[in-house]
């Protein structure tokens, strides 16, 4: 699956616009503390979280996400936005709940860690 059809299909709302969204979701991660993230994300995950500080953005890099989804309506700080856009981290909202975004996404075919 490609990020920009989970955007389109799930009418994800993109934070960072201008970063291209044609790179493989391999799997999905949903979790708040950093470490588990860290832990257990995989390469190609998206990753669900209500945690909006520039951290995420690091683990993402860290991690090699391929995006990060906030979920229960979540707005980022203006730095996690300005960070995401200079390290090519697309940053995603949605006002669903981080089970329900998880349910349809497996649904449609993403799989998790």
């Amino acid at each position: 699956m490609i990020l920009g059809d989970l955007v389109s299909r799930l009418d994800l709302r993109v934070f960072t616009p201008g970063l291209a969204l044609d790179r493989p979701v391999l799997g999905g991660y949903a979790g708040d503390l950093l470490s588990d993230v860290i832990g257990h994300g995989r390469k190609g995950d998206l990753w669900l979280t209500i945690q909006v500080h520039p951290n995420v953005v690091a683990v993402a890099v860290l991690k090699e996400l391929a995006g990060l989804v906030l979920v229960n309506g979540r707005v980022p700080a203006p730095e996690t936005v300005g960070q995401a856009a200079r390290e090519n981290v697309p940053l995603l909202g949605t006002s669903l709940t981080a089970f329900e975004l998880a349910g349809r996404l497996h649904g449609m075919g993403v799989k998790g860690s």
